[in-house]
This record gives C-alpha cells, sequence and structure tokens, in this order.
C-alpha cells in the first residue's frame, strides 16, 4: 500500500513527509561527520593511528600558554608584550640567543619559507622568536626577517612552557642548548601541540605538516 498518497485534504501523509526529508538528513550527516572526525583527532592525539603521516612529534599532553606574569616577555624596543594577544593566530616558534648563529637563521630561514608556502592561508599565522639573552642582533638577520615578531625573555621561564621535565633536567646551558635545537607550533587556542628539530628538520615534510593542519582545523 502507498502510504504516502496524498490526503483528503491534498497534503501528504506523515509517513512520506519523513521519507522525503531523509535525503537532507544524510547530506547533513554526511558534512559534519568528517568535521567531528577531524576535531577528535586533533584535539585527542592518542585516537591517531599508528601509521600517522605527520612529521613532527605532538607535544603531549599539550601544553597551555602561559599568562604574561609567568611569561615576561619584551619586545626589541622594550615594550612588554603579552602572548595571548596572539591567540587566533597560528605561531611557529623558535628560541635562540641575540648574537643568532648559522643554526639560528637556519630555523628562523625554516618559518619564513614555511609561513610563505600557505598562500591563502598565510594570514593566519604568526611566526616568534624568542631571544633568550640580552645580545644584540645583527642587522642583516632584523633585515632578513621582518615580520617575525622578535621577544626577549628569561631562558628559564621560556623553558617550563616549551620544554617537558625530561628535557628541563641538567644545567641552565644544557636546558637553552636543548630548546634551540627545536620548532614549535602553537595552535589558536594557545596550545603548544607540536615540535621538530630545529635547524635540521625537513623543510618540505614541515610546510606540509603546517598545511594539513590547517586544512583540518577551522579555528585560526
Amino acid at each position: 500500500m502507498n502510504t504516502n498518497r496524498p490526503s483528503s485534504s491534498g497534503t501528504p501523509t506523515q509517513s512520506g513527509a519523513k521519507r522525503s526529508n531523509m535525503p537532507l538528513y544524510l547530506i547533513i550527516l554526511s558534512c559534519i561527520v568528517p568535521m567531528i572526525a577531524a576535531a577528535l583527532l586533533y584535539y585527542v592525539p592518542s585516537l591517531r593511528p599508528d601509521g600517522a603521516t605527520n612529521y613532527g612529534n605532538f607535544v603531549q599532553p599539550q601544553r597551555p600558554m602561559p599568562s604574561s606574569e609567568a611569561l615576561s616577555l619584551a619586545t626589541l624596543d622594550g615594550k612588554p608584550f603579552d602572548l595571548n594577544t596572539l591567540k587566533g593566530k597560528w605561531l611557529l616558534v623558535t628560541s635562540d640567543g641575540g648574537a643568532c648563529p648559522d643554526s639560528c637563521a637556519q630555523k628562523l630561514h625554516f618559518t619564513r619559507n614555511g609561513h610563505a608556502s600557505q598562500g591563502k592561508n598565510v594570514n593566519r599565522i604568526q611566526r616568534i622568536w624568542f631571544v633568550t639573552d640580552n645580545q644584540p642582533i645583527p642587522e642583516k638577520v632584523l633585515e632578513a626577517y621582518k615580520g617575525t615578531i622578535m621577544l626577549r625573555v628569561d631562558p628559564k621561564a621560556l623553558s617550563d612552557f616549551l620544554l617537558d621535565e625530561a628535557d628541563r633536567a641538567g644545567d641552565a646551558v644544557a636546558v637553552e642548548k636543548k630548546m634551540d635545537s627545536y620548532l614549535w607550533i602553537i595552535d589558536p587556542n594557545g596550545n603548544l601541540i607540536m615540535h621538530y628539530p630545529g635547524n635540521e628538520s625537513d623543510p618540505v615534510r614541515f610546510r606540509g605538516d603546517l598545511a594539513k593542519l590547517l586544512h583540518a582545523s577551522t579555528i585560526g
């Protein structure tokens, strides 16, 4: 029997209306499920399969951005800076002394090129260089890496944010050297989420990771 036959008033029966809405529900569901799955994989790293193709290492657990009181920062001209004002952006982070040897310049080069390679997403990204001493920065470095926010910071306070407990073991020189060996990514919610092997990073794979993060995320 055809239950979708019009009633005497000329309107479809209730069961017919339900059937006619089913394709719409399926379309909505097919749009929502991938978004939910991507969000779960992003925020819960333990759910990612062992064969995940990311190049960088996930910070587990993710560490939230510290307050301006816990991490005192200053611009190169001495003005205080609150890192939390950059929430809403993807942050590409490096750490090194102001003299910026070749290893430092290489990291700045990676982050600059990784940023520039993201096409329409470049405005979602900001580059940060934490300068861990009071040494002057060479003019050629300032010129080459315009657009990078350069912030002076106490290395001990910075290590409490960037490094896990195991990496903070040892004397101050060893800890600072460990910080200088990494690149990091902070997400738009202010969470430290990934790290990379500093100037030994593969620039192509680094750019690929960044592109995947931007594609999968609806924040920032």
